[in-house]
């Protein structure tokens, strides 16, 4: 049986998706740079590939990829993998972007879904908005130590996604053509600002979290001072730039037109991850 290469396989998204998948019934290879510890695992380093490409895709008839966090020459990492699957005549890729990225053609996100588009192959881009996971993972820190999200978006809102969501997505259009060659923007059901999202946290958890607002250069900073690639911590208060000027509110109904089921509620996502901050 042909397997599905996951791009990412050990993240948020990538993990979930290979689970859904094997779940139906379908082959999966993971890929990550880890060194691989199982048979369904492969490792491939999207910064030095070169050797890797091969066996990564040996056996593959379809694929799903994203960008590494970190880094922000995302065509440059991804152009590789849609020429090998080019090559070798896959039946479906599906990248995941992120939403907004087709603001601007010369942006490198943006390059590697025209790559895609212009490749002859059947493909799929989804462009999620913020996820929820987020709140459990990249900002949980500040909640657990300080009982507060320190984020610099003031009172705009946001449609986020749960993970979950964009995995069952990813599911979806990897076995599937009806949706073939569309481009699509994945939020939740609602938008919600940073004080509704911590009301949320709060009652689930049972404890008081607030949101407070903070500075690019304090977020910039707190980002480099978790070690984060200096470039990249400039993406990022970019992109949260972008938050706070309302871009991240819009919803769409693309989880419902492609699953077939509504994506799933903040105070879902808050009850699934309750763990995480009681």
């Amino acid at each position: 049986m042909a397997a599905t290469l996951i791009i990412g396989a050990s993240g948020t998204v990538g993990s979930e998706l290979a689970n859904l998948l094997e779940a139906g019934g379908h082959a999966v290879r993971r890929a990550s740079s880890r060194v691989p510890t199982a048979s369904d695992q492969v490792q491939l380093d999207l910064l030095h590939p070169q050797g890797q490409l091969a066996a990564a895709f040996e056996g593959v008839d379809r694929l799903f990829l994203l960008s590494p966090p970190g880094h922000v020459d995302q065509h440059v990492l991804l152009a590789p993998l849609i020429e090998q699957a080019k090559a070798l005549g896959l039946k479906k890729v599906v990248l995941m972007s992120a939403m907004g990225a087709d603001a601007d053609d010369a942006a490198p996100l943006r390059q590697a879904e025209l790559h895609l588009a212009r490749s002859g192959l059947a493909w799929n881009v989804i462009r999620p908005n913020w996820f929820m996971q987020n709140f459990n993972t990249f900002w949980l820190q500040g909640i657990r130590q300080h009982g507060r999200i320190f984020l610099p978006v003031g009172r705009a809102k946001g449609s986020f996604i749960d993970a979950r969501d964009i995995a069952a997505a990813a599911a979806r259009l990897l076995h599937s053509h009806d949706l073939d060659n569309q481009a699509f923007d994945l939020t939740g059901a609602e938008s919600l600002d940073h004080d509704e999202v911590a009301a949320i946290l709060s009652r689930v958890a049972g404890r008081t979290i607030t949101f407070e607002d903070i500075t690019p250069e304090a977020m910039r900073a707190a980002l480099v001072d978790a070690h984060l690639p200096p470039a990249y911590a400039d993406f990022l208060v970019l992109i949260l730039g972008f938050f706070k000027a309302g871009y991240a509110e819009r919803t769409t109904d693309a989880v419902q037109r492609i699953t077939g089921q509504a994506p799933r509620r903040f105070e879902a996502y808050a009850e699934d991850y309750r763990a995480a901050w009681v």
